[in-house]
């Protein structure tokens, strides 16, 4: 019997093993030293954090010299100031951002996808091109487990220290983007690829379509649904024509960052196709459950 509830534990680890995905790893783009028209990268910690979060937080983004970077600390208050959120809230995620040259893109990296719960790579990439950021590399961490979101804010004052001032009406916007894209991702059969691919269709056929009204939006927003066959409530087709008509009478340009938003098109269907479209880890998947079937009858034969 001993022999028999061993074999169970090692088969059952072995499972275990073999069914969680591997993390996403970034490579480190090296020491190009600081770059003098933007000045030091900008570290921003949630104001939540304790100084031993803080420092596993510096580890987690690669930071062994404080002095290299400028470190902030994003309040509730700026959640406030900000984008108009609430006063109460905690903040945890924190954000490390490097400028970029025009050209450079926007890169984002959640460096611990296991902390960060609702928020994805695209989601984020989305939101701050939204809100006009859009030659940056941003890091994302967290010590504990978080939905991402003040990160976001993190962000903005990043921006607002560094001499630049982000326009509000488009924060708000960004963020009420985030909101939708992680209440999308919460509903039963969708899932964040699938949310990020139809947020970033619809703004690519803003941007080629030039719509001048609500309705306009409204009919886009319907042709998306049905080109990437996604079924949504009244309720939720609403909130994406009332989130997308708001960023149309705020004049948001999505035509300037298309080559960006292409690439997250890219990114996003990639990720879908190899998890549909995986034969090899399907077939390690049944061989693996072959030779579990194999090893117990041996126990038992």
């Amino acid at each position: 019997m001993r022999k028999l509830t061993s074999a169970f534990l090692v088969l059952a680890l072995l499972l275990t093993a073999f069914i969680q995905a591997p993390k996403e790893v970034y490579a480190s783009t090296g020491d190009e030293g600081i770059n003098e028209k933007f000045g030091l990268p900008i570290v921003v910690y949630g104001e939540a954090l304790s100084e031993e979060q803080k420092q596993e937080v510096r580890n987690l983004l690669d930071i062994d010299d404080p002095s290299t970077v400028n470190e902030i600390i994003v309040t509730a208050e700026d959640l406030v100031n900000f984008i108009g959120g609430d006063p109460s809230s905690n903040m945890y995620s924190s954000a490390k951002i490097t400028r970029k040259e025009e050209g450079n893109g926007l890169v984002i990296n959640i460096v611990n996808q296991e902390n960060i719960t609702q928020v994805t790579n695209e989601m984020y990439a989305n939101a701050l091109l939204t809100a006009g950021i859009e030659n940056a590399v941003v890091e994302v961490a967290s010590p504990l487990k978080v939905s991402g979101h003040s990160a976001l804010t993190g962000i903005y004052k990043a921006y607002n220290v560094d001499g630049e001032s982000l326009d509000k009406d488009r924060m708000e916007v960004a963020n009420e983007e985030l909101e939708v894209a992680t209440g999308l991702a919460a509903k039963e059969g969708m899932d964040q690829e699938k949310v990020s691919e139809l947020l970033t269709e619809i703004k690519q056929a803003i941007a080629e379509q030039n719509p001048a009204s609500k309705e306009e939006i409204e009919q886009i927003v319907q042709d998306q649904l049905a080109n990437l066959n996604i079924d949504l409530n009244e309720e939720d087709i609403a909130r994406l024509v009332a989130l997308f008509d708001k960023m149309r009478s705020i004049n948001i340009d999505f035509d300037n960052v298309k080559s960006q938003l292409d690439d997250i098109a890219s990114d996003v269907r990639n990720k879908l196709e190899e998890v549909a479209n995986d034969e090899g880890f399907w077939q390690g998947v049944k061989d693996f459950f072959q030779k579990l079937i194999d090893g117990l009858k041996s126990l038992f034969g």
